[in-house]
């Protein structure tokens, strides 16, 4: 009797679908496109006055930021497209790149308002420290992801942190408030990735000690010190006082929008740093909440997708653009209330500035596509 042959048996192997949903955050994309929004708005209320006396339009200032804006939410959108590991191999040359950027400043930098922060190539005029702020981001996160295991030894600290704090001192040559920005988001994406006290210590001392010199060789920072601490005193607390008059004047509603009698030439430009006076008196101790409650959720927002990314790298980046964020935000407001210094940082979103928005929408567009890459759970 024949014996059959048993059928053999295949192990089909089962290929394994995993669904991996595109994840978009439209409410981080809402608070952005309102604060631009805003922005547009008192630029316009606050420059429109000075814009009709120097140009003979009222809308000079603000069709020029609307440009940088459009430009800069179609760039935001076209960086959150792309994978953000496509940075890491490009992070060196950008870092190399700012620091020449930033040498070039120092000697054929274009001088505004005595502060030699410009390059100007035809009619193109832009800030590389906004640039730079960008490469310091993307670089640290690179070198401090690489390097996790081992940056707790003080050596890899030093190879991590070299570069990007060498393009800070180059910006605290002319600018010492946004190198005090730079410095900060070293601090941070290195503390995040390995919060050892000791060397952070050690790390913070010595920035104290390199802002201390700059401070010391630069005498008109010393003076900025002693207008803060007396600012009716001296002359050049007239931007200050006149600020702080337009902020107690705006009551808690403000006297409406358009309506400020200190921007009518009372605060020098005040459609740059000393915004945030303008729109206490537009629209009062309300309307000022209102700006810091939309850039506290805006960070709040951010924190989540530094939570939820899907690798240190990704979540090194968002805290990089936090703390660019907050401490901008932080230090333009304690400047306008007199709580520190004079120095020139602008609001974010709100300001007048085509390279401090686009850049800072870049830095959104990083935020999206770390965001746009985050596993959701199926329900």
């Amino acid at each position: 009797m024949a014996r059959r042959r048993p059928t053999p048996v295949r192990n089909k192997r089962k290929k394994k679908t995993v669904d991996k949903p595109v994840y978009f955050d439209y409410q981080f994309l809402f608070l952005v496109m309102f604060l631009v929004a805003l922005g547009l708005v008192m630029v316009y209320s606050t420059s429109s006055y000075t814009a009709d006396l120097k140009t003979g339009t009222p809308y000079y200032y603000l069709l020029r930021q609307g440009v940088f804006g459009a430009v800069g939410i179609a760039v935001m959108l076209v960086f959150a497209r792309i994978d953000y590991h496509f940075w890491k191999n490009l992070s060196m040359l950008m870092i190399v790149g700012a620091i020449i950027l930033l040498a070039m400043v120092i000697v054929v930098g274009k001088a505004v308002n005595g502060s030699s922060r410009w390059i100007e190539i035809g009619s193109i005029r832009f800030q590389p420290s906004e640039v730079a702020k960008i490469a310091i981001i993307l670089f640290t996160a690179h070198m401090a992801t690489i390097k996790a295991a081992r940056i707790g030894d003080f050596k890899i600290l030093i190879r991590v942190a070299f570069l990007p704090m060498f393009a800070t001192a180059l910006i605290a040559v002319e600018n010492l408030s946004t190198a005090i920005i730079c410095a900060a988001i070293i601090f941070m994406i290195i503390f995040v990735t390995s919060p050892k006290i000791k060397q952070f210590v050690l790390l913070g001392l010595a920035v104290v000690g390199l802002m201390g010199i700059f401070l010391v060789v630069a005498s008109y920072r010393m003076q900025r010190i002693k207008v803060w601490l007396d600012p009716e005193k001296y002359e050049d607390g007239y931007q200050t006082m006149q600020a702080l008059y337009a902020i107690g004047s705006g009551g808690i509603f403000g006297k409406g929008l358009g309506q400020s009698i200190q921007k009518l030439g009372f605060i020098p430009e005040s459609h740059n740093d000393m915004i945030f006076s303008v729109v206490c008196e537009e629209l009062g101790l309300f309307g000022a909440v209102c700006v810091i409650g939309l850039f506290a959720l805006l960070i709040w927002r951010c924190v989540i997708i530094a939570m939820s990314a899907p690798d240190l790298y990704g979540a090194l980046i968002v805290v990089g653009v936090i703390t660019h964020l907050s401490v901008q935000v932080l230090v333009n407001i304690a400047v306008v209330t007199n709580s520190i210094p004079p120095t020139g940082v602008p609001l974010p979103f709100i300001s007048y500035g085509g390279t401090a928005l686009l850049c800072l929408l870049v830095e959104m567009g990083l935020v999206l596509s770390v965001a746009s890459r985050i596993n959701m759970p199926k329900e």
